[in-house]
């Protein structure tokens, strides 16, 4: 996925905040709160979870693709509600681009502490 795609989905998913909740989903479930955006990336997530299980057992990832970018959807829309945009991600992942796992946790530590 290219970030323009992202960008676009950012774009929407903040405009969707002045729609009618009758008429988007998105908008109803900004209207819905913060509980229940959260429902749904949980709800997406175990989704996404057992859409892997399964396509390690059948060899087919079409529905693991699916449930993933339902996951991303929804976690967008979190995102969204709370201000920020995939920018804010991607940057966050470009800071970390270089550094071990490892690495990376160890630093994370020390900025808990």
């Amino acid at each position: 996925m290219s970030n323009d795609i992202l960008l676009q989905l950012d774009k929407i998913l903040d405009a969707r905040k002045t729609e009618s909740p009758e008429t988007s989903y998105v908008a109803s479930l900004y209207e819905k709160g913060l509980d229940k955006i959260l429902k749904k990336v949980g709800e997406e997530a175990t989704e996404t979870v057992m859409a892997a299980k399964d396509a390690e057992y059948t060899q087919n990832n079409d529905n693991l693709v699916y449930e993933v970018a339902d996951l991303w959807f929804h976690t967008l829309i979190l995102l969204s509600h709370q201000g920020l945009s995939s920018t804010d991600i991607t940057n966050e992942l470009q800071k970390r681009f270089g550094l071990s796992g490892h690495e990376e946790k160890a630093n994370r530590s020390k900025n808990d502490a």
